[in-house]
């Protein structure tokens, strides 16, 4: 889509009072149905301001018979919304790993620890480069929606989700959808992420509100189509 159009879709859109991030600390609560409509679980994602940026968090609770999700992830950013550290805490069926991230920007390097299962002993560690402004996946989401309520296209860019991948959002147009009952215009996004060892993609539906909150979140999980709505 041509960037002038989406530019005039956003800023024409009516604008809410300026709730939640970028301007205020930020609490959104999601419902994980199956694409039956079957309750799974539930989602967070929060957003706390700090004297030196963001506090990023997001929480995923679900399962299916034989598999369960416990997954938390923490990110701290800049106020420019570049990361500084990146935890991700997972369980899955039973599986447990835990790793951080800590991002040094005016080095241009990070170095990633395994907290879990080894403690981070050897070879548990590792060093790598990394671009100015680098950003770990939880903090590219928010400066997503930053960018989104300016009126430009997030620029694809490498995220760190553990390794890096490339990540890539496209503006697919208008589409309304159905969020607590309730029918809403929202603007879909499909992003695409391309790893050392997997490809996937998911889609976004923002509201077009300051905030450019996601209403709808359709994840890239092997067990099947599932969605999030928002429930606040």
């Amino acid at each position: 889509m041509n960037p002038r159009i989406l530019l005039f879709t956003l800023l024409a859109a009516p604008l809410l009072a300026q709730n939640g991030f970028p301007w205020q600390n930020e609490s959104l609560h999601y419902s994980i149905e199956w694409q039956s409509g079957l309750s799974l679980g539930d989602a967070s994602l929060t957003a706390q301001r700090t004297e030196k940026g963001w506090n990023f968090d997001a929480t995923v609770s679900a399962g299916v018979p034989g598999f369960a999700i416990d997954d938390k992830y923490h990110s701290a950013a800049t106020l420019d919304l570049c990361s500084t550290e990146f935890t991700r805490d997972q369980n899955h069926a039973g599986k447990k790993s835990r790793e951080r991230t800590t991002f040094d920007q005016k080095a241009g390097t990070a170095e990633r620890v395994t907290l879990f299962p080894d403690g981070g002993a050897k070879p548990g560690k590792s060093n790598f480069d990394i671009p100015t402004c680098a950003r770990d996946a939880l903090a590219y989401l928010y400066y997503a929606r930053e960018e989104l309520g300016q009126g430009r296209m997030p620029a694809a860019q490498d995220v760190y989700f553990g390794s890096a991948y490339a990540l890539r959002m496209d503006y697919t147009g208008a589409q309304d959808i159905t969020v607590a009952g309730k029918s809403a215009v929202t603007d879909h996004l499909a992003v695409s992420e391309k790893g050392p060892k997997s490809n996937f993609g998911f889609e976004v539906f923002y509201a077009r509100d300051a905030a450019r909150t996601p209403l709808e979140i359709l994840p890239p999980l092997s067990l099947g189509r599932f969605t999030l709505e928002l429930v606040r």
